[in-house]
């Protein structure tokens, strides 16, 4: 039995992983993951907790005792906490907020990394966030690495809505001693500041077709 094929798509903030990375799961059929929900699924968690999210020994005791479950429906899969699955709450500018401060937890992402590897129990996936290609599945041959500029990225912000400093943001991930951000080796680099989401899916399509064509047994 062949082991799933793992499409990895990192990025900083507001660099589109998300909306390609679900357009390029339904192209080929694959279960889609947003590794970033489930960090803020823990960030929502622990708000609703009363857990100081800047101090990382409650942060990581809180991560360890968590009734978490990986769960898939409509070919994404996510995070149910205690049987419920936060949507709109993981989305609000108080989440938003506690995010960096949990996801620099090195047990934090010690667990997500172990958690996120289990996502291959339901097949084929592209998935997305900060290290997927280089601490989640750093073998994988699909491996790919969206950026825009700083403004770009802050205007795409600022039109969903989202109060974010892109530029504080990266700093955070970017020095992060647990797995911080980074270009996966090996990886395709698309700057995607001047294309549509459809026209960076195509790029990623075709850099897979070229990958799979030399894979080929001539």
């Amino acid at each position: 039995m062949k082991s799933p094929i793992v499409i990895t798509i990192d990025g900083p903030s507001a660099s589109g992983k998300g909306t390609v990375s679900r357009v390029l799961a339904q192209r080929l059929g694959y279960v889609y993951v947003d590794t970033g929900a489930m960090y803020r699924t823990l960030a929502w968690h622990c708000l609703n907790k009363g857990v100081d999210v800047q101090d990382e020994k409650k942060v990581a005791s809180a991560c360890r005792h968590w009734k978490a479950r990986l769960e898939c429906a409509e070919g994404q899969v996510f995070l149910s906490v205690a049987g419920y699955r936060p949507e709109k709450e993981i989305r609000e500018s108080a989440a938003s907020g506690a995010v960096p401060f949990v996801a620099r937890v090195p047990a934090v992402r010690k667990w997500m990394k172990k958690t996120q590897q289990d996502c291959v129990q339901f097949g084929n996936l592209v998935m997305e966030g900060r290290d997927i290609g280089t601490n989640i599945f750093p073998d994988t041959d699909f491996k790919f690495f969206l950026d825009a500029s700083p403004e770009v990225r802050a205007k795409r912000r600022h039109a969903q809505g989202v109060a974010e400093d892109v530029h504080q943001r990266d700093k955070i991930d970017s020095q992060r001693a647990a797995a911080p951000l980074m270009r996966p080796l090996g990886s395709l680099v698309i700057d995607n500041s001047h294309q549509t989401p459809e026209e960076t899916v195509a790029a990623i399509l075709q850099k897979i077709d070229e990958i799979r064509a030399a894979r080929r047994p001539s």
